[in-house]
């Protein structure tokens, strides 16, 4: 890839990235996993009103990770990038190893070791 190739696939990688910064969003996602939902049934899960879920959803819509269909008199919104739940479950998974240490040393616990958490254990050395 040339370098101005390269430039703009990060540009675009940050301008996504930034999309997620925003708890409310990255719950939006999440309520969007098992399938399509209007913004009053997204507004009611996340105990938000209507008009900031509304917001956020095209925020997200934006930035083209959900897409809606307009059915009467509300939308139903549903992921356009079902795949960006995998790199929020990879982030969820570091943020869960750092929540673990934490309360490891809160509590006087051993902490799990952060590049592991997760991983199989190497194979041993064949002779």
């Amino acid at each position: 890839m040339t370098a101005d190739g390269d430039l703009e696939r990060f540009r675009l990688h940050a301008e996504i990235c930034k999309v997620l910064t925003d708890p409310k969003r990255l719950r939006l996602l999440h309520a969007l996993r098992d399938g399509a939902r209007t913004v009053g049934d997204l507004a009611a899960v996340l105990g938000i009103p209507l008009p900031n879920a509304s917001q956020h959803l095209g925020v997200l819509r934006a930035a083209g990770l959900v897409d809606g269909r307009r059915e009467r008199t509300s939308v139903r919104y549903r992921l356009a990038e079902p795949a960006i739940l995998d790199a929020c479950d990879i982030v969820g998974g570091i943020v869960d190893r750092r929540l673990q240490g934490r309360r490891a040393l809160a509590t006087g616990a051993p902490a799990i070791p952060n590049s592991t958490a997760g991983a199989a254990a190497p194979a041993a050395p064949a002779h």
